[in-house]
């Protein structure tokens, strides 16, 4: 246990002590852009998405590193952690190429399926599913060519779409690995368990700074490896129905939006402080509908209550496993 908690130690560490040497260094090669959702002119260093994928890195190969010279054997499959790890940094390939020449919302939605290759090379996961009210179902190779492919690119398109606020992002990405490690850890998932409580530690030390008032933001780099490792955890240790419940608040903003036609933006009017989207026909997001409900919230008290919206879900993901109810 000790040597599986050290992987999320390594990668928090890595990322806590590279922000402060990163944040300056982002301002200075002019990568740095405006918090829209603060009155004035407020630079915030961007792509910080890239110091939670160096945490990442450094813990899944500190995790592969202990497995190979028997320090502390973790019974880990490399092929499959490797695979995931590959999935996560084409995806974040793919952020990085966004953030830097801001790709088409349609061409950024079709990328990340190519990002799932690595995984369908090494046919991961299982190809049987068991379907509420339907039973167990065998996908065949319909799973590697198809499922995997979808899973992916649904996931990363969907934390790309729900963000925005200060912290939200990582948050939100926070209480999905963190629930995907308990469940992957309880039942004896360690390729998973290894993925996800990697990206926590990042995520977790890259909250720090991106809680309001946030000092740098995640970027597209950050957004979209975020679902590519909860989606590349969950088919690796077959644990895919953690990830469908999980990702259900995200879909919730994507019926929101569309309802904008994809046209609104996540930011509203500032009065006070506070968020404001006083009428209820622009409430095109999971945010907005907040603002709405509360005639006004603050930027951290928004992003809790969606974070709070996420936990009962995890709640929802850890119930179907364990089938107890979470006090």
């Amino acid at each position: 246990m000790i040597a599986t908690l050290s992987v999320l130690i390594i990668s928090f560490a890595f990322t806590y002590l590279s922000l402060p040497w990163f944040i300056p260094r982002l301002h200075r090669a002019g990568i740095s852009g405006r918090d829209m959702n603060k009155e004035g002119e407020v630079k915030v260093a961007e792509m910080g998405g890239l110091s939670i994928i160096g945490g990442l890195l450094v813990g899944v190969l500190w995790a592969i590193g202990l497995n190979t010279f028997d320090l502390a054997p973790l019974q880990i499959d490399h092929t499959l952690v490797v695979a995931a790890l590959a999935t996560v940094l084409i995806t974040a390939i793919i952020g990085i190429i966004d953030d830097l020449l801001l790709l088409s919302q349609k061409v950024k939605a079709v990328l990340p399926f190519f990002a799932a290759l690595p995984l369908v090379a090494v046919k991961a996961g299982v190809t049987s599913m068991e379907l509420p009210l339907i039973g167990e179902v065998d996908f065949g190779i319909l799973y590697p060519l198809v499922l995997i492919p979808i899973a992916i690119t649904g996931a990363a398109n969907a934390t790309n779409m729900l963000a925005g606020f200060n912290g939200i992002e990582a948050g939100l990405g926070v209480i999905m690995c963190a629930t995907v490690s308990v469940i992957a850890l309880a039942f004896g998932r360690m390729d998973a368990a290894i993925v996800s409580l990697a990206m926590l530690g990042a995520l977790l030390a890259f909250l720090r700074y991106n809680w309001y008032p946030a000092k740098i933001l995640i970027g597209d780099v950050g957004t979209l490896s975020i679902g590519a490792v909860v989606a590349s955890s969950v088919i690796i240790g077959n644990i895919e129905q953690a990830g469908a419940i999980l990702i259900i608040p995200f879909f919730g903003e994507l019926i929101l939006k569309a309802r904008g036609r994809f046209a609104a933006q996540s930011w509203c009017k500032i009065k006070g402080g506070k968020l404001i989207c006083p009428k209820k026909e622009e409430v095109y997001g999971l945010g907005r509908l907040v603002m709405h409900l509360c005639g006004g919230v603050s930027e951290s008290g928004l992003v809790l209550s969606i974070m709070l919206i996420e936990c009962l879900f995890a709640a929802a993901a850890l119930y179907s496993y364990f089938g107890i109810p979470l006090s």
